[in-house]
């Protein structure tokens, strides 16, 4: 018997732990992209600037990604069962002061210690739910656990989009306060810590350890959140903060590896379906968020949707990622390398992006994205379970708490990075196409000419003088060229991450997985 066994629940026992740990996982992914559509409404309540509301969502991102990685040890202090029960405290107590805020600065510092609260929900979450089943429903068990993950981006939007409309912004984080007492409460009568948790308390705790942690990710996140509304390299804090991050990751590393008692158990990537699963992770969070916050940003920004409206075209990916998890769980149970759904997950990713280079227009309508984002879903779906399958497949105990842990580091970071990536990317592109247009509009051109004529014209016969309405035609001329370099803007972001998608596939088709733990599997299931 492997040593997981031992936390291998049955019955209506297994469905009440399970049902506990997506209920966390959604709790903590829903209140990442819930808060997006209430900032306009929180800044003109606050009374704060753009920049400082930006703020809502780096702290939490921030409060998030230092937390992650210590999970498997805090929870080995404490006790998997208290220490996930204490998170769930934690989250919904400063969810409902978040509510209460009367402050721009007051609910930066409650996101961030939601965040630090809202961290462990996930990983923990993943944990739970994989040493809940036995190993040959593993690849089920985190296709019901990728359920959350997946879907949870995608219900932030729209639920808070009707949220906003309908009430008003503090109701996005009391929402949380009754399911989060739920989920404490069955968490403390229902989920077990593994026995060997209880022996591991440590006397020497590496205090250093957790330090250079939350400055390395901290600097890291920061920079990744603000680099570009700050210019990147041209602001000094953003360069001193990148230098603070690169120092903060070599003196961790070293710390780790030389440590009696490690805060995180480096180690761990010695397993190499873990490392690969790592990096596609980072991956997987890149195209997650990525096209979570691309998609919306184009419809509000360029079609002039409202949030509500954005958030409810997302509904579609989110219903068929789940209509594939049960599945993908059975094509895994049945004996398919997970390398071949990962490269199948990175083709239909591709074919998504390349889709929506081609229908996007300045007019594009709501029934051009049904198709297409079914087809999005679906590439999560072959995405998300086999990644984290393939991560944690070989790993057992301890070892899957750690896996776990940076599985889900890296996938928030990929998120990070994407945004990062993808928003400067969109500024830069923007200009370019922007200048590439207005070199092709001479003044001096017949076609431009009658152009500005007919639109005077227009405006004249709305009762405006000639000169008023001369000015209003190159104003609307104006409106026009930015909006059509908006538009080439998001077509080659898409471009892009299609192509950065398709160049993985032959890389996943060379990862050999451990053929033994293989063997076993597939004899486990028959």
């Amino acid at each position: 018997m492997q040593p997981e066994n031992s936390l291998v629940e049955y019955g209506a026992r297994r469905v009440i732990v399970t049902i506990t740990a997506i209920l966390c996982a959604l709790l903590e992914i829903v209140d990442t992209t819930i808060v997006n559509v209430a900032l306009t409404d929180m800044k003109g309540n606050l009374g704060s600037t753009l920049t400082e509301i930006g703020w809502v969502i780096t702290a939490y991102a921030i409060g998030n990604v230092i937390i992650v990685p210590m999970t498997s040890w805090l929870s080995q202090q404490f006790g998997r069962r208290n220490y996930f029960a204490a998170s769930i405290m934690i989250f919904t107590v400063f969810s409902f002061l978040c509510g209460n805020a009367t402050g721009i600065w007051e609910l930066v510092i409650f996101r961030f210690l939601q965040g630090v609260g809202g961290g462990a929900l996930l990983v923990t979450s993943q944990t739970i739910i994989t040493e809940s089943y036995p190993i040959e429903k593993r690849g089920m068990a985190q296709a019901i656990y990728g359920l959350g993950v997946i879907i949870g981006p995608t219900l932030g939007p729209p639920l808070g989009g009707y949220i906003v409309d309908h009430f008003s912004w503090p109701y996005i984080f009391y929402i949380n306060i009754p399911i989060g007492i739920a989920a404490t409460l069955l968490t403390l009568q229902f989920v077990r810590s593994p026995k060997f948790y209880a022996k591991t308390l440590r006397k020497h705790i590496d205090f250093l350890g957790i330090a250079l942690l939350a400055i390395a990710v901290g600097s890291l996140q920061y920079v990744l959140e603000k680099g570009h509304d700050d210019d990147w390299f041209n602001d000094n804090i953003i360069i001193i903060l990148t230098v603070t991050a690169i120092l903060g990751f070599f003196f961790f590393i070293w710390r780790e590896l030389t440590y009696k008692n490690p805060i995180v158990e480096l180690r761990v990537l010695k397993n190499g379906n873990l490392r690969v699963g790592t990096i596609m992770s980072f991956l997987l969070g890149f195209g997650l968020y990525g096209s979570t916050f691309i998609i919306p940003l184009y419809t509000q920004s360029t079609l002039g949707w409202t949030a509500q409206e954005s958030g409810m075209l997302l509904i579609p990916s989110g219903i068929a990622t789940a209509f594939m998890m049960p599945l993908i769980g059975k094509l895994l149970q049945g004996g398919v390398k997970q390398q071949y759904l990962v490269a199948g997950g990175l083709i239909t990713f591709f074919l998504y992006s390349l889709w929506a280079y081609k229908i996007l227009t300045p007019d594009t309508g709501a029934d051009a994205f049904f198709w297409l984002l079914i087809v999005r879903g679906m590439g999560l779906g072959l995405l998300f379970i086999p990644i984290t399958t393939l991560a944690l497949s070989t790993l057992y105990g301890q070892q899957i708490g750690q896996g776990a842990a940076f599985t889900g580091m890296m996938r928030q970071l990929g998120g990070s990075f994407g945004v990062a990536i993808i928003t400067t990317f969109l500024s830069t592109q923007n200009m370019s196409h922007r200048m590439n247009i207005v070199s092709h509009l001479d003044k001096n051109n017949p076609v431009v000419q009658q152009r500005i004529s007919m639109m005077t014209k227009g405006f004249m016969s709305k009762g405006m003088t000639h000169d008023v309405a001369l000015q209003s035609a190159y104003k609307a001329l104006d409106y026009s060229v930015t909006k059509q370099a908006a538009v080439l803007s998001y077509m080659d972001v898409f471009l892009y991450l299609g192509v950065l998608f398709l160049i993985c596939v032959p890389f996943v088709l060379l990862v050999k997985g451990n053929r033994k733990k293989k063997v076993n599997m597939a004899e486990a299931m028959h």
